[in-house]
Formats: C-alpha cells, sequence, structure tokens
C-alpha cells in the first residue's frame, strides 16, 4: 500500500476521478445529455445512460468502512465532510472537476436458471430490464487501482419500472454489513464505503409484523431511505453481456455484434488485463478469459459454501463478470445445517445452499453463450470454449473437494468420511459455524462438539459420531503435525458468522437514530477467524433462539428493499 498521506478533502478526492467506461463505451443515443432521465422507458443500444441521482433529503451519518477507507488511502474525517456526504448520499451538484456531473445506469437481461426472461421487463421487450435503483456516480484510481463507485438507493432510473429507486434502511444496513464481513472472511466481494439515511424522506414496504409467522410479508411498514455506496473494480454482470448477445442473435439494431465487443473487451481492460497479454489475438483472449472467470467462479461459489452464505438468488444479472459476491438482496448465512437452506421465499430449492455450484454452472453457461458470437468465424476457438465449458463440473468438484478437506484438516478429500459428516451434522441439527470451529480443537471426545447442535442427541446417534471422530482422527494423526493443522483449520473456519436475529436489532435501533449496534456488529465482523472477547462471544456466538426459526424477517423473508 502507497505511504502517501491520506486524503482528507473532498477537492483531493475529486482530483482521482478517471472515468474509464464513459470514456470507452457508448451512451444510449436517446439518452438526455443532462442526465435527466428518471422515467421507465425502453433503451435500444448503448452501454449505459447517463442519469442523475435523485438526493436523499437531510442525509445522516450512519456509518463507513474504516477497512476500505484505508484500502483507498482515505482519511476517515472525509466521511463526515459535508460535500462528500452530500455527494455520496446523492446530490451530485456538488462533483468537483474532472469529476463528470451526472452518473450512469446499465442496462442487462435476466436469466434464471438458465432460461432467458423477459416478463420482468415491464414493455416484454427485455429493453427495460436493469439498474433500477443502484446508479454509479464516480470511477477513479487509488493507491494504484480502479474502483467504481455505486450509490445503492439513488432514486429512479429509466430502468426502474415505476419503482421510486429507493432503498430503506434495513436492507442497506444488511448489505453494508454484509459486504464488510465477507471481505474480512477472504472472499471476493464488492465493498461498502458509506451509509447515509434520511429521516426526512419514508417510504412503504412490504415487510413482516412483530413475531410474525408468515411467509409472505403481511404488512406494509414506513421506512426511513438510505443510500449505500458499494465499491468494486467494476459491476459488470454477466446479464449485461446477455443484453448485448441478445441483440446480437435478434440483429436489434446494426451495432449490435459490435457493441457486445466493446462492452468484452472493457471487461477483459476492468478485471482481467494483467493476467490476459494484450498482444494475444482477440478470440485467444476470449478463450483465457473463459478460462479466467471459471476459475474465479468456481473458487467463489466454494467460499460460500465454506462460511454457510447462501446468495438466495443467484441469477445471471446477479453475478458478476470479475467473480465476486454482488448484490446483497436476500442473502443469508445458514446457522443450522441444512443443504437445501433457502433465506428467500422466492428463491425456491434452485437457489439452495448447495445448489449454488449447478447455479453457478448455469450462470456460466450464459456467460459461454454471451461471448459465442464473437468467436463465430472462428470453429477452433469455438471448440476450444466448449471444452473449458464442459469442463466446469469436474474443476467445481475438485475445488470442493479441496475445500472440505481444507475444513477437515486433511491433505487429501477423504469422500466417505465427508459424506457421512454431512450426514450426522442433519441429524444432529448442527449449527455449521459452531461446529467446524469447535472441530478446530481437534477434540477427541464427542462432548467437545454437543454444545453445537440444537437438538439433544441419542444413544445411537452418539455411537456414530463417536465412530466418525476415530475415523477422523486416525487420519490426522498419520504424520500430521496437530497444532499447526488446528490453526490451519482455525483460518478457514471462522469463530462467528451472520445470525439475522442479531442483525435485525441493529437496523431496528438504527432506524430511532442508535448506531452503536451497526459499530458494534462492523467491530466483529472484523475479524471473523479471531477468538472473540468473552463478552462478544458470549452474545454472537451462540445457537439460534427456537422462537426465531420461523419468523418472518428473520429465518426467511422477501427482498428487503
Amino acid at each position: 500500500m502507497s505511504s502517501t498521506a491520506p486524503l482528507t478533502t473532498f477537492t483531493a478526492f475529486a482530483q482521482r476521478a478517471d472515468y474509464s467506461l464513459l470514456d470507452s463505451l457508448l451512451p444510449d443515443p436517446q439518452a438526455t445529455e443532462d442526465g435527466q432521465d428518471h422515467r421507465p422507458r425502453q433503451v435500444f443500444s448503448g452501454h449505459y445512460v447517463p442519469v442523475t441521482p435523485t438526493p436523499i433529503p437531510e442525509p445522516q451519518y450512519v456509518a463507513h468502512s474504516e477497512t476500505l477507507f484505508r484500502d483507498l488511502g482515505l482519511s476517515d474525517g472525509l466521511a463526515h465532510d459535508d460535500s462528500f456526504r452530500r455527494f455520496f448520499s446523492g446530490d451530485i451538484s456538488v462533483a468537483q472537476a474532472p469529476m463528470r456531473p451526472f452518473g450512469w445506469a446499465t442496462g442487462y437481461a435476466l436469466s434464471i436458471y438458465g432460461t432467458e426472461y423477459t416478463q420482468q421487463c415491464p414493455f416484454g421487450t427485455g429493453n427495460g430490464y436493469g439498474d433500477g435503483r443502484a446508479i454509479s456516480v464516480f470511477e477513479g484510481l487509488f493507491q494504484g487501482q480502479r474502483w467504481e463507485m455505486q450509490l445503492k438507493g439513488g432514486g429512479p432510473t429509466p430502468y426502474c419500472r415505476g419503482a421510486d429507486g429507493r432503498a430503506v434502511l434495513r436492507s442497506s444496513v444488511r448489505e453494508f454489513l454484509a459486504q464488510d464481513f465477507m471481505h474480512a472472511l477472504g472472499i471476493p466481494s464488492a465493498r461498502s464505503l458509506t451509509l447515509y439515511l434520511s429521516h426526512a424522506e419514508t417510504v412503504r414496504r412490504p415487510w413482516y409484523s412483530p413475531n410474525s409467522r408468515s411467509f409472505e410479508p403481511d404488512i406494509l411498514t414506513l421506512n426511513p431511505v438510505a443510500i449505500t455506496t458499494r465499491v468494486a473494480p467494476s459491476f459488470l454482470r454477466v446479464g449485461q453481456l446477455e443484453l448485448f448477445a441478445r441483440r446480437v442473435r435478434r440483429q436489434a439494431h446494426p451495432q449490435a455484434l459490435h457493441e457486445l465487443r466493446m462492452i468484452v473487451l472493457h471487461l477483459i481492460e476492468r478485471n482481467y488485463r494483467p493476467e490476459i497479454d494484450p498482444s494475444l489475438e482477440f478470440t485467444q483472449q476470449l478463450l483465457a478469459l473463459a478460462a479466467l472467470f471459471r476459475s474465479r467462479l468456481i473458487a467463489l461459489v466454494s467460499h460460500w459454501i465454506r462460511v454457510g452464505y447462501c446468495q438466495g438468488n443467484f441469477n445471471s444479472d446477479n453475478c458478476a463478470a470479475a467473480g465476486f459476491t454482488l448484490d446483497y438482496g436476500p442473502f443469508g448465512f445458514c446457522e443450522r445445517f441444512d443443504p437445501q437452506f433457502q433465506p428467500w421465499i422466492g428463491g425456491g430449492e434452485h437457489f439452495s445452499f448447495f445448489n449454488q455450484p449447478v447455479a453457478a454452472e448455469v450462470n456460466y453457461q450464459m456467460f459461454c453463450s454471451s461471448i459465442r458470437p464473437l468467436l463465430a468465424d472462428d470453429s477452433q476457438a469455438l471448440a476450444g470454449l466448449e471444452q473449458i465449458q464442459e469442463d466446469f463440473a469436474a474443476a467445481m468438484n475438485q475445488a470442493l473437494e479441496a475445500m472440505w478437506a481444507s475444513k477437515l484438516g486433511l491433505i487429501h478429500y477423504n469422500a466417505a468420511l465427508v459424506t457421512e459428516l454431512l450426514q450426522l451434522l442433519v441429524s444432529s441439527n448442527a449449527d455449521m459455524t459452531i461446529f467446524f470451529r469447535r472441530l478446530s480443537d481437534l477434540p477427541a471426545d464427542l462432548s467437545a462438539l454437543k454444545d453445537s447442535f440444537y437438538t439433544p442427541s441419542s444413544e445411537l446417534l452418539d455411537a456414530q459420531w463417536t465412530r466418525w471422530l476415530q475415523s477422523w482422527r486416525a487420519l490426522l494423526t498419520s504424520g500430521a503435525d496437530l497444532p499447526a493443522t488446528s490453526a490451519a483449520m482455525k483460518r478457514v473456519n471462522p469463530t462467528i458468522t451472520w445470525r439475522e436475529w442479531l442483525i435485525a436489532p441493529a437496523y431496528q435501533q438504527a432506524a430511532q437514530g442508535d448506531f452503536s449496534l451497526i459499530q458494534e456488529l462492523q467491530a466483529l465482523f472484523s475479524h471473523p477467524y479471531e477468538d472473540q472477547p468473552p463478552n462478544l462471544d458470549a452474545r454472537y456466538n451462540r445457537l439460534k433462539p427456537l422462537d426465531t426459526f420461523n419468523a418472518g424477517g428473520i429465518s426467511h423473508y422477501s427482498c428487503s428493499s
């Protein structure tokens, strides 16, 4: 990291501006020049629509990520600077040269499990589907790296489909904390910059009444609006590539193939250029891109399963083409181990916890389909792409096997041992995080693990567990350095996890102006592999209360926007 002094003023921040997307891609030719483009409409061509965000009135500071500020070389005090606060709560009028006086929204296509959809588009064509409330407002260079900054809840865009373009405090707190937590877990993710709220503007959203056992939201609630800024090297999605590929197949306009080539090249420049030689023929760059994205996506999903994360809605439009976690809407973390865990009421089994590798493969297929038109004249390159795609499942399986071996401290994967373990975890209703952290101490006796079980163990189940432990320890002790094995396991088995029933009080109290729990969770989530202080461990590292298992908004929820 650079040793230069951190940026302390908004003017100094503005000097970091460098808009590669706006400078190298094409705007919608029907867009306004000033970005005043907030009504739903069809967008037929171009890579982005210039659009100004709608500021939230009387923005109040809630939180910022000290970790990201440090990575960007920003002073923590900048989060409280008036111009900085206004800009990242949607008031782009404070932008200073060389910043642009407008932001941008992008269109993308929707595929659900490999099936192309246009029903979510209000025009039935797919030309109205895209960033409905996410507006990028800045792109620049910090500490030698390029970052894009995007407001979540920044008001309507042409893709808003008649909605208000706002995000509520609840979803904003969840996304802000989750992105920081995932980064601390070592899992590629969009990052959190700032979180500002407004009590002067409220919106109504369907949600759950107190102590609700309803599956669907059962009341309309009045919510303060908020804007969280998420940061990433880019926000290009598989769904974006799909949109341009669909236009090529439909021959939607004469420049469709050119626009597809442009956005794929932009993806390479933004996210893969250090790994792809620019002197290669374009077709060879595409094959390298396909191989690299496959590796990143597979690694990402194996990480998700390692820590119990479930994306909930892993459509292609929620799949970052750079291979990181994107769109923290109906996500959740598995507490009681359940391969079919699915927190989102609209997600179904196809996006459940253990189905994520298959969902990833389907998204990867859509990615390959999207770049295939660019290889149409090269049969050898097409065959190479087919091979890379066909090998996805085998590569994913290999990554998952390595992940399970690491969680168990094994040098080599043992299929029988892992299969039996997963069955026992289900039978004992084990808490995934507590169990694996206790296992990382290499217990010789089952008693050390029983506090991770939600269900009292039977004599028969105890005997099965004991046999499993003996088999596992026999594999460990065959020449292993046990203290080193324990330490290695603790580097992949976190001591804490995201527990929704402990997150909800944070956003509930924040709505009343108390941000102390958000601050406490930020500190807790910043070191997830370290043993926590006794007071925090007792509060956050415990079994889920029985009365929350079927609680609406806790165990299951609709999109929490």
